[in-house]
C-alpha cells in the first residue's frame, strides 16, 4: 500500500505543524512578553500558510485518491480505513479554503487575542471593537468560502462539531431550557438555604496550585506529560500524546475559580494523553469533537469534582491544606456551597445549573453578528440585555460582560454551542460507565479513579478522531446524543440539594 505509506508520511508533517503553532499559541497565552505579539502573529501565520498549502496540495489529493483504493477492500472499522476516510473529509473540507485567506484569519486572530487581552484588562470594549469586526467579517468569508445547505451558522459550527447542524442544536437547547427554567425559578424560592460565602474567603494562591495539582494527578493526569501555568483564560493544549499542558488563573477570593478551572482543563489533557499509540503522528491524534472534548472537561469538573462522593475523599485534604479557613465548616456545608445555585456574571465561574443559560446567550448572538442583526458596537449592550434577560444579572463592567471570553478573539465562532452539547455528553457517557460498574460512587468516594480512567480511556479517549462525534457518542454509549441522561442528573442532584418538591 504505497499510497498509503506517503499519505501517513505526509500527514505526520502536518501534524508536527500543527504542535508546533500549538507551541506558540500557547506561549502567546502564558509566558510571551506583550512586545512580541506582532512578530508572533507574523511566525503563526507563516506556520498556518505551509500548513494549509501541504494540507490542500494536490500531491496529498492523489495520495488519498490512491490510499482509497488500497483500504476499499478493508472493513470500514479497521484503522487504514478510518484514517483515509478522516484524511479525505478533511481535505475536502480545508481545499475550500484559499492559502492566503487562512494566513490573514490566523495573522489576524493572533493580533486580535493580544489585544482582547489589554482591552479586558483596562475594561476597553473599544480597543477591542476593531479586530471584533475583522473577526466578525472573516467568519462571514469563511461562510462563504464552505458554503452551506440550511443557515449560514451551519458552515461555523461544523469546524467544531463535525456534521452537526444549527437547527439540531436548537431542537437539544429547547428540551434542555424549559426544565433549567423551572429549577432555577424552584431554587430561588429557597435561596439562603445554602451559605456558599465559604468560599470566598482568602485562600493563598500556592496552596490552590498543590491542592489542585494534586486533585487532578489523583484522576490520572500525568504530570510527567504535562504542567499547570497561570493564564488570563484558562485552556488546555496539547503538542503529542506526550506533552498535553493546562493552564489555569488565581484569585484569592474565589477558591472554586482555578480549583474547577483546573479539574475541567485536565479532562481535556487526559483526552489527549491517552490516544492511541497507533494513531500518534496522523491527524487522528486528538479529540473526535469539541463536544466530545468538552464532555471529559465538564465530567470530570461537574459530575466528578462536585459530588457527594468527591469531597468525602478531599474534604481532609483540602481542610489540610487550608485550616484556618476551614476551621468552622464541615463536610455537608462544602459541598453544598459548591453546588450553591446563583446567576453569575462569569461563564466559567457559573454552577451546573445556570451554565447554559450563558452558552444559549453566546448561541444566539453569535448568530446575529453574522446575519448582520446585531453590530459589533451593539454588541456589549445586547449581551448585557441578554445576561439580564437570562440570568437577572446585568454586567457593570465589558469586562464582566463581552470582553469576558477569548473565543471571538481567536475566531472562534461556532465554538460555544459544543460546551452544552457536552454537558450533555457527559451525562450521557457517565450513566453508560456507572452501568459498566456500579461501584464507580464507592471508589470515588475512597479517591479510586481508576475505573472510570479505564472506562473513558477504553470507550473514548483511545479512538481520538476514529469517528464522526455522533458516531462515537453511540459506539461508547449504545444511543444517539440524548439530553435526557443531563436532565434526570440535573433534576435529581439539585432537587435533592435544596429540598425541592418534584419539578
Amino acid at each position: 500500500m504505497s499510497h498509503l505509506s506517503d499519505l501517513k508520511a505526509t500527514l505526520a508533517q502536518i501534524t508536527h505543524l500543527q504542535e508546533v503553532s500549538q507551541i506558540l499559541s500557547w506561549d502567546q497565552q502564558t509566558y510571551m512578553p506583550p512586545g512580541g505579539a506582532e512578530g508572533r502573529s507574523e511566525q503563526m501565520s507563516t506556520i498556518s500558510r505551509i500548513t494549509h498549502e501541504l494540507s490542500t496540495s494536490s500531491d496529498l489529493g492523489r495520495l488519498i485518491d490512491g490510499a482509497e483504493k488500497e483500504v476499499s477492500a478493508l472493513e470500514p472499522t479497521s484503522l487504514d480505513a478510518q484514517i483515509v476516510r478522516m484524511v479525505r473529509y478533511d481535505f475536502d473540507l480545508s481545499t475550500k479554503l484559499p492559502t492566503n485567506f487562512v494566513a490573514e484569519v490566523v495573522k489576524t486572530t493572533s493580533m486580535a487575542e493580544h489585544v482582547w487581552m489589554e482591552a479586558r484588562r483596562e475594561n476597553d470594549f473599544s480597543k477591542f471593537a476593531p479586530w471584533l469586526q475583522k473577526n466578525v467579517d472573516l467568519a462571514k468569508r469563511t461562510v462563504e468560502y464552505y458554503g452551506y445547505d440550511d443557515l449560514p451558522y451551519d458552515a461555523l459550527l461544523n469546524l467544531y462539531e463535525p456534521k452537526m447542524k444549527t437547527r439540531d442544536v436548537r431542537v437539544l437547547f429547547d428540551q434542555v431550557r424549559p426544565v433549567v427554567v423551572r429549577l432555577v425559578k424552584a431554587i430561588q424560592e429557597r435561596q439562603g438555604s445554602i451559605d456558599g460565602s465559604v468560599l470566598l474567603r482568602s485562600f493563598d494562591e500556592s496552596g490552590q496550585e498543590a491542592f489542585s495539582k494534586e486533585v487532578v494527578k489523583t484522576f490520572g493526569y500525568d504530570f510527567n506529560r504535562g504542567r499547570l501555568d497561570r493564564t488570563t483564560h484558562p485552556f488546555a493544549t496539547s503538542f503529542g500524546k506526550n506533552d498535553c499542558r493546562i493552564t489555569t488563573r488565581y484569585d484569592k477570593n474565589l477558591v472554586q475559580m482555578a480549583l474547577m478551572g483546573t479539574m475541567h482543563e485536565s479532562g481535556h489533557a487526559m483526552y489527549e494523553q491517552n490516544v492511541g499509540d497507533d494513531l500518534v503522528g496522523t491527524t487522528l491524534a486528538g479529540g473526535c469533537s469539541n463536544s466530545l472534548h468538552e464532555s471529559q472537561s465538564r465530567l470530570w469538573e461537574n459530575l466528578v469534582g462536585r459530588s457527594k462522593e468527591f469531597w468525602q475523599y478531599f474534604f481532609p485534604k483540602f481542610y489540610a491544606q487550608f485550616p484556618e479557613q476551614l476551621a468552622d465548616v464541615d463536610l455537608a456545608t462544602l459541598y453544598r456551597a459548591f453546588n450553591q445555585v446563583t446567576p453569575s456574571l462569569i461563564r466559567v465561574e457559573a454552577d451546573e445549573v445556570t451554565y447554559n443559560l450563558h452558552i444559549i446567550l453566546r448561541f444566539e448572538l453569535e448568530q446575529d453578528l453574522l446575519d448582520g442583526k446585531l453590530t459589533v458596537a451593539d454588541a456589549p449592550d445586547a449581551w448585557n440585555q441578554k445576561m439580564t434577560d437570562y440570568l437577572g444579572v446585568t454586567p457593570t463592567t465589558d469586562a464582566e460582560g463581552v470582553l469576558q471570553d477569548i473565543h471571538w478573539a481567536m475566531g472562534g465562532m461556532g465554538y460555544f454551542p459544543t460546551y452544552s452539547l457536552g454537558n450533555f455528553v457527559s451525562c450521557q457517557l457517565f450513566e453508560k460507565a456507572l452501568e459498566a460498574n456500579k461501584d464507580l460512587p464507592i471508589e470515588i468516594a475512597s479517591g479510586n479513579f481508576s475505573s472510570l480512567f479505564s472506562w473513558l480511556k477504553e470507550n473514548v479517549w483511545t479512538d481520538g478522531r476514529r469517528n464522526f462525534p455522533l458516531e462515537q457518542i453511540r459506539k461508547a454509549t449504545g444511543r444517539p446524543l440524548e439530553t435526557s441522561p443531563y436532565i434526570k442528573y440535573l433534576t435529581n442532584k439539585f432537587t435533592e440539594i435544596y429540598s425541592l418538591p418534584p419539578i
